[in-house]
């Protein structure tokens, strides 16, 4: 079977020999046909993801057809079109049992903790896929992506009429964005690129923009008359943005963590104490954001034709891959095609 392993860092390897996967009776085997490439894939390829180890093969926005499948409640078929909800949880430890089966104590993530889909089949369990027929194979492939971000705006408790700041906006900051919206907020975007803040309007729909190089905290207190935003999502990943964050929420407001980075981040407590703020972690997504943004996608609500910007085909994936890491290549989602 054909496919590509993160051998070590910045090191990818094609192979032809990679074992065929074996389908267990709970699950099913698909065939990939597009992989959606993320921020985890390129922190994972340059060294910088926590909770990770090589060789690993990468890709878990995905999206292909059933091979082979048994008997199942969800009435899935050989043939069928999936999206796939790439988080492997246990089903029995406390989080699970409390339906928050994104937080897992136990959770394998493919393409981080077991190996992904960028290969040619994988073995899926059929509780973790979504019927999409009547999607577009890029439109199933960008459920999971988007599931971050809506799974962050739910978690938030965010209510129309509401003000959110999204700080970052890359490809989670602007599903973050786009299902804020989805909530009935007025979206603010902050970020350092002029040219995705105007992106930020125009796909996203967001309210205002504010280019976080020039002053951000006085132009945020203009464009809320002084309240500050009932919720701040910070989505870049980036300690310098999450530690300044804290500056810019509402008095009884919420700061949610949407990006991962792996360091410490402290703050001053007088300014969290005196806001009482909420401050929240926002980790994967469970079926129920993937349902969500399922029915966002199918409405129209979102165009995934702009969202992504770039491709590849498997095979020539490699090369490529190098000039998505660089911001200037304009980037927002690359997807691999496999035919």
């Amino acid at each position: 079977m054909k496919g590509i392993v993160c051998k070590e860092v910045g090191v990818f390897q094609w192979r032809e020999d990679l074992p065929e996967p074996i389908r267990k009776p709970d699950e099913a085997l698909v065939r990939i046909r597009r992989i959606g490439i993320c921020g985890t894939d390129l922190h994972a390829y340059q060294g910088n993801q926590p909770f990770f180890a090589y060789p690993r093969v990468l890709g878990h926005e995905l999206a292909g057809t059933i091979e082979e499948i048994g008997s199942n409640d969800a009435g899935l078929k050989a043939g069928d079109q999936v999206g796939i909800i790439p988080y492997l949880h246990c089903g029995s430890c406390l989080a699970c049992r409390s339906g928050k089966t994104n937080c897992c104590t136990e959770m394998k993530v493919m393409g981080v903790h077991v190996d992904g889909g960028m290969r040619e089949k994988i073995a899926v369990p059929v509780t973790h896929l979504i019927a999409a027929n009547e999607l577009s194979l890029d439109q199933a492939a960008m459920l999971e992506p988007l599931a971050i971000g809506a799974h962050a705006v739910r978690r938030s408790g965010l209510k129309p009429g509401d003000t959110a700041l999204v700080i970052g906006a890359g490809p989670i900051g602007l599903g973050v964005m786009a299902f804020a919206r989805y909530a009935g907020a007025r979206v603010i975007a902050m970020d350092i690129n002029d040219e995705r803040l105007q992106f930020c309007q125009s796909w996203a729909g967001a309210a205002d923009v504010v280019n976080a190089r020039n002053e951000p905290e006085a132009a945020i207190t203009k464009l809320t008359g002084g309240d500050y935003p009932h919720v701040v999502f910070d989505a870049t990943g980036n300690v310098q943005s999450m530690t300044q964050a804290f500056k810019l929420v509402a008095h009884g407001g919420t700061l949610v963590y949407v990006g991962l980075v792996k360091s410490d981040i402290t703050f001053h407590d007088p300014d969290f104490h005196k806001r009482e703020m909420t401050l929240m972690g926002s980790r994967n997504a469970t079926r129920e954001d993937f349902d969500l943004v399922l029915e966002a996608v199918s409405k129209g609500f979102v165009d995934i034709d702009r969202y992504i910007t770039h491709r590849s085909t498997l095979e020539d994936m490699i090369e490529p891959f190098q000039q998505w890491l660089k911001p200037e290549t304009g980037v927002i989602k690359a997807v691999v095609e496999i035919p």
